[in-house]
């Protein structure tokens, strides 16, 4: 419905562009190979739809394809290792599955499974001319539009279900359909197996904006694109804005003045990189957005405004906002609770929990886990200020317990990024026979430092139990591919040091 919506009403616009292949494809194009594809698709008698695939026009085609065809849209993690794509794809079959053609081989001879490569399936779905494509859909509100696959962190991967009503009422709640004039083009570099990815897709078909695919992240790849296509939106996660300021070292500007909008997310922004971003793109309105995979994207939203206000007070908590998640979307309200599930009231740390229509928080073969008065947990851990802004301090299980204390490592991140000296931190806890357990920390330095100096600037600002026992100096952090820190990584590594 989204596509058909677009392509009545800007058929002629280019729909997305990929630099790589020098391609690209229109909104009345994509709506007739989706079509195509979908027949194909049924064709097939696959009960899903996966691509494993970095981003490209068939990532697009595969989404609206298994929409038309009425069976789930599953994009598979390409970073994972072959073992563990056989088994994500032992879960899924009957499939349908597009990759690119060096993968064809790997994946070609599994049970249940029709491969198709990138090229063979773009060239099928594009010389349909929309020809043949059945309306196979339910327009059911409730059948399943996405899988996608959690990281599996903690053991084998769940599949978090989407349904088209969670999609569809994420769509409506934040974005105006056609609000994007015929010149506005945006850059996406997030992976198409992320939530962030999908958002990315149906946001900008919807707001009938021209989209750049950057298949392969790199901050140089980044600032040459955006500056050559005239990106007048784009989103990135923060390891990658971090990469970009560091890229524009020694400038003043970025130059970029038709970069209108610069949205961020998946991670927490340290306040330096944020700051200095802001003044490399004067012109540009920065948006923070927070989101789980399990609420259809995003929740909450700092917005420009917000982001203005906070760079110029002088109260330090107005200027804490800038480090903050901003305020829930419309139809969407947020809680923090206790360990009892009760809420907690402004400005203490707990769980933080969500309730809206675009709000799934179901995984395949395991139901549901929003509670009975509607409410999800997000495993994620922070509070809310007195004017609603939420904080957020990493998951809820990673609060270290030490002699029967409760501390959250963000706190203690904070402060050491406060330090002139460091340009990252990471604070975890690790078993200890006195304590249970003992807070020790990892630090990627800007300037010189020591230790000792560092332990004596978290005493002045936070209680004693706070202090880091041990502090290393990393030459950087473990993040994944779309910038979560890998806390597991740092607790691991320093467990053994």
């Amino acid at each position: 419905m989204l596509l058909e919506m677009a392509a009545d009403d800007f058929g002629d616009r280019v729909a997305f562009v990929d630099p790589v292949a020098d391609s690209s494809i229109t909104y009345a194009e994509l709506l007739a190979a989706a079509r195509t594809a979908a027949q194909a698709v049924h064709d097939s008698g696959a009960q899903r739809l996966a691509m494993l695939d970095v981003s490209n026009l068939a990532i697009p085609v595969g989404l609206f394809a298994a929409g038309w065809a009425d069976v789930p849209y599953v994009p598979l993690n390409y970073r994972l290792t072959e073992a563990e794509i056989d088994a994500l794809l032992e879960r899924i079959t009957p499939a349908y599955l597009v990759t690119d053609i060096a993968r064809m081989t790997a994946f070609g001879e599994r049970k249940g499974v029709a491969p198709t490569s990138r090229g063979d399936f773009l060239a099928m779905a594009r010389g349909g001319g929309g020809e043949g494509g059945e309306d196979y859909r339910s327009m059911d509100p409730d059948s399943v539009g996405v899988l996608l696959f959690t990281s599996g962190t903690t053991g084998a991967p769940k599949a978090a279900v989407l349904r088209h009503k969670h999609l569809v009422s994420y769509i409506f709640n934040s974005v105006e359909f056609g609000a994007a004039d015929e010149e506005d083009a945006a850059l996406v570099c997030v992976p198409p197996y992320h939530v962030a990815g999908i958002g990315a897709v149906l946001s900008s078909v919807y707001s009938g904006r021209r989209v750049v695919q950057l298949a392969n992240f790199s901050p140089e790849a980044w600032i040459e694109i955006a500056r050559t296509e005239k990106i007048t939106t784009a989103f990135v996660v923060p390891t990658m804005l971090a990469r970009i300021v560091h890229a524009l070292e020694g400038q003043e500007s970025a130059h970029m003045p038709h970069l209108q909008s610069l949205s961020y997310g998946g991670g927490k922004m340290p306040l330096a990189v944020i700051e200095r971003a802001m003044k490399l793109f004067p012109d540009t309105d920065f948006t923070n957005a927070y989101g789980l995979t399990e609420t259809s994207s995003t929740i909450t939203v700092l917005g420009p405004d917000e982001h203005r206000a906070a760079a110029g007070s002088q109260d330090e908590a107005v200027r804490r906002r800038l480090q903050s998640a901003g305020v829930p979307l419309p139809g969407i309200e947020i809680e923090v609770r206790d360990d009892e599930g009760r809420a907690l009231p402004t400005g203490q740390r707990g769980e933080i929990y969500v309730c809206g229509d675009q709000v799934s928080g179901e995984y395949e073969g395991r139901g549901s886990t929003v509670g009975a008065d509607g409410w999800f947990p997000t495993r994620d851990a922070g509070y809310l200020d007195e004017e609603g802004y939420l904080f957020l301090e990493g998951r809820a299980d990673d609060v270290i317990v030490r002699g029967g204390e409760n501390m959250s490592p963000g706190e203690i991140e904070d402060v050491l990024l406060e330090h002139g000296a460091v340009e990252d931190a990471a604070v975890v806890g690790v078993p200890s026979v006195e304590w249970g357990e003992a807070v020790v920390g990892a630090v990627v330095l800007k300037a010189t430092t020591t230790e000792t100096e560092l332990r004596d600037w978290v005493r002045q600002h936070l209680r004693s139990s706070r202090v880091p026992e041990r502090i290393e100096f990393w030459q950087e952090l473990p993040y994944n591919e779309t910038g979560k820190l890998l806390r597991r990584v740092v607790k691991e590594r320093l467990d053994a040091s």
